[in-house]
């Protein structure tokens, strides 16, 4: 009986130290699948991150290029215009390689077709900005005066949607829209103010905001506003005119080496062609390139005044 005793009991103190022995054991393989399991985690973390922030600038600059399209007035999608510009370069490079079987020639005609379309819509943007600011004024006046007859400031921009032209009819047609959709007028004014780049525009609209919230005469401070853009847009034609021979000096200076480069190379090609073949004339019409772009730089700005 005493030998079945010290059996049990020496068989139950084994198993105990037994048990405690794995348990300390397995603590050790725990924590490191814990930790495998939280670099895991982390690793998964960071990337997700990174995607959701390369995600985050293309929407950004999706949204900058809808804008710019919005504002030149162009009818098509971004990523129709991205596509239009690859076409560009593809066609372009390929023009300059059937001219000269040149690669240096290639990726020049490459790069400067893919230039091509975004200088297109910059200037689009800069001319429908400008004829934007030019109508500005009538369309403040027409406000004025659709104020004082005893409309409210929306019927006075849809009597401005119904009986103005291209651009501002479309402009603030769209704010109209805006506001039928539920944005207040605050609100679709400021959107309207931010999407336009015009300091005109961004006057008007401030003055409306203040105007509604601390109360006034409404088409008195519109009245005083269109007197302050014609008068800064007089002051404006007056600097354009001053500066007329020096913007135009710019831009002889910074085209006559290129006009005269191509000039030499239909009289005689072998002559200019060693500055596209041999390392010095590479380095040279690069440097000439770049000094002609900084001269043409410094020159608009020296003749460019705000007011």
């Amino acid at each position: 009986m005493k030998i079945i005793l010290l059996t049990s009991l020496f068989l139950t103190i084994f198993f105990f130290f037994m048990a405690i022995g794995l348990f300390t054991a397995s603590k050790p393989i725990e924590k490191e699948k814990e930790r495998s399991v939280k670099n895991s985690l982390k690793t998964m973390n960071q990337k997700l991150s990174m995607l959701l922030t390369k995600n985050k600038k293309k929407s950004k600059r999706k949204n900058i290029l809808e804008q710019r399209l919005s504002i030149a007035g162009v009818p098509i999608k971004p990523e129709e215009f991205i596509a239009f510009r690859w076409l560009s370069a593809l066609f372009t490079g390929g023009l300059f390689h059937l001219i000269n079987g040149n690669l240096i020639i290639l990726i020049v005609g490459f790069l400067i077709g893919y230039q091509l379309p975004a200088l297109w819509l910059t200037t689009k943007e800069k001319k429908r900005i400008k004829e934007f600011n030019n109508g500005l004024p009538g369309m403040i006046t027409s406000m004025v005066g659709s104020l004082r007859a005893g409309f409210s400031l929306p019927q006075s921009l849809q009597m401005v949607a119904d009986e103005s032209y291209s651009p501002i009819k479309e402009e603030v047609e769209l704010v109209l829209k805006k506001m039928r959709y539920g944005t207040s007028l605050e609100d679709a004014l400021l959107e309207w103010k931010e999407r336009i780049p015009s300091e005109d525009l961004e006057l008007m609209v401030e003055a409306i905001v203040i105007q509604r919230q601390v109360g006034g005469n409404l088409a008195f401070l519109l009245d005083k506003i269109v007197e302050t853009i014609r008068g800064r847009a007089k002051i404006q034609n007056q600097i354009k005119t001053l500066t007329a021979q020096g913007r135009l000096s710019g831009i002889i200076i910074s085209l006559l080496p290129a006009v005269l480069g191509l000039i030499i190379y239909f009289m005689n090609p072998s002559y200019i062609g060693m500055l596209f073949t041999n390392p010095i004339g590479i380095g040279m019409l690069v440097a000439g390139v770049v000094g002609g772009i900084i001269g043409f730089i410094f020159i608009r700005k020296i003749t460019t005044i705000e007011v």
